[in-house]
């Protein structure tokens, strides 16, 4: 029996699982889907390949991760259309997700070897006779599962890295997005045909279970808390370490002497781009009363002259269908509990689409306000001060980003967030930061990729040290004399024994 496809939901049929865009149901691939054995096959294949790559040295991987970048920056088009086709996401939006991604393979590639590579580390007084080196091992295969409304960006984030660390990667991209996340392993491939350094492997969750389950080195998981906490515990039958970029449920503070405008310009860039779908995306904002009202006036005004549709619109579809009732329920319950729409509203979800919405006054009790929505909506409320903002935003177990827009106060109210990034005056710009960690805490996640942490995510510290003389004061052998221990009480004392 053929079954049915609906569009946007991934099927099965025959062994092949069928992508198709959201809103039209315009297929984008079909791909085989992995057994089980297929997976751990893949990883014992990967094996090998990973030691070849780490053969390679700093230098070496550098130079096919460059060649990569390049591939990627001359066919970004390409692979825009194909991000627009199979995810529905606006072509322009597919372009910033790919520029960034690049400039991340760009800066992990020359950084790598001065992050990871060999160095000295100075030895102290109890074994001044050592010296001390320090160097970052690769895991050898990484596992990594990747999301789908930030297809290139988010997998590149922790492949990138890892590859550049010296570790093969087998991918599991996301059943919504497979066809962007081959093209990827394929692209890959084109610049390193020597060995399956980069791999894919498609499916259902039923795949990323067997991923975990591999024997992989290393695993990197990007998606909603509740799939993380079910990633740790299969990784967790055989200690297989885990990155987890869970969910968020990111607040904006915009305090008295904010520029209301350049807030509300990136306000509902942050809150509504990519239709909503961000794991760092506004989804709560807080505003001083002095300028509550001015600000969302301005959030409004610029809110209302998105455009929402399949071609050359700035909101798309809706990627996983299922998550238009999470969008209405929590509208819903909003201005159930005594929440205004002041744009949008109960009308806003019209399938497969979400038009932008803007509810305030919403109670801080509501499943607008304390759950993940993922859809092209904002919460405002009005705080009295900085201080019942900072607690307001801080009061969920979620910790992922965050933004703050002020002046005076700025800097010091965004290191109260809690959360493992801030921005101050713009949002979301931490993620295109190569040279800054990226991930969350609490339900969150926790493990950061991006940046020198990132890269040494991906790598083992291996510790070594090496005997440069004769111990003056020797104390890790049986040879010791009662001279000696009273020598290292007495240096003890001297160096240590002062107020």
């Amino acid at each position: 029996m053929t079954a049915v496809h609906v569009p946007g939901i991934p099927v099965i049929e025959d062994g092949r699982l069928i992508s198709t865009n959201p809103a039209t149901g315009e297929e984008a691939g079909r791909f085989r889907v992995a057994t089980p054995d297929d997976v751990t096959r893949a990883v014992d294949r990967a094996r090998p390949a990973g030691d070849w790559w780490a053969g390679l040295g700093f230098t070496g991987r550098r130079e096919r991760l460059l060649r990569w970048r390049g591939l990627l920056a001359r066919r970004i088009e390409e692979l825009a259309q194909l991000m627009h086709v199979e995810g529905g996401k606006p072509v322009p939006d597919a372009v910033v997700e790919i520029l960034t991604a690049i400039e991340h393979v760009d800066w992990a590639a020359r950084n790598a070897g001065r992050v990871l590579g060999p160095r000295r580390v100075r030895s102290r007084l109890i074994l001044a006779e050592f010296t001390g080196h320090l160097e970052y091992q690769p895991y050898g295969v990484v596992g990594v599962i990747g999301p789908w409304n930030y297809p290139v960006l988010t997998p590149i984030g922790s492949t990138g890295y890892a590859l550049a660390a010296g570790n093969a990667v087998v991918f599991k991209p996301s059943e919504y997005t497979p066809a962007v996340g081959q093209w990827l392993v394929d692209s890959f491939a084109e610049v390193v045909p020597e060995q399956p350094v980069l791999t894919a492997v498609h499916g259902l969750g039923d795949v990323g279970a067997a991923l975990c389950r591999s024997g992989v080195g290393k695993l990197a998981f990007t998606g909603s808390t509740a799939t993380a906490r079910k990633v740790m515990a299969a990784c967790a039958e055989s200690l297989t370490p885990v990155l987890l970029e869970a969910g968020g449920k990111d607040a904006m503070i915009v305090d008295a002497d904010a520029d209301l405008d350049a807030a509300a310009e990136a306000c509902v860039w942050g809150g509504l781009t990519n239709a909503g779908q961000t794991c760092i995306g506004i989804e709560r904002v807080y505003a001083v009363e002095p300028v509550f009202d001015a600000f969302v006036g301005k959030v409004v005004a610029r809110a209302e002259r998105l455009t929402v549709g399949a071609e050359a619109a700035d909101i798309g579809p809706i990627t996983m269908p299922g998550q238009l009732d999470v969008i209405r329920r929590h509208i819903d319950d909003a201005l159930a509990s005594g929440g205004r729409a002041v744009l949008g509203g109960a009308d806003a979800v019209r399938p497969p689409y979400v038009h932008p919405t803007v509810l305030v006054d919403v109670p801080e009790s509501s499943a607008a306000v304390r759950e993940e929505t993922f859809g092209p909506t904002l919460t405002i409320n009005r705080v009295p001060d900085a201080d019942e903002a900072v607690r307001r935003a801080n009061a969920l177990p979620y910790g992922l980003g965050g933004a703050v827009f002020g002046r005076k106060r700025a800097v010091a109210i965004a290191r109260r967030l809690r959360s493992g990034m801030a921005s101050i005056n713009s949002t979301l710009t931490f993620a295109g930061m190569s040279t800054l960690p990226f991930g969350g805490v609490g339900d969150s996640g926790f493990g950061r990729i991006h940046g020198e942490d990132g890269l040494r995510e991906f790598g083992r510290a291996k510790s070594i040290t090496r005997r440069r003389a004769r111990s003056l004061l020797p104390s890790t052998t049986f040879e010791r004399t009662a001279a000696d221990v009273a020598r290292l009480v007495k240096a003890a004392k001297l160096m240590y024994g002062r107020r």
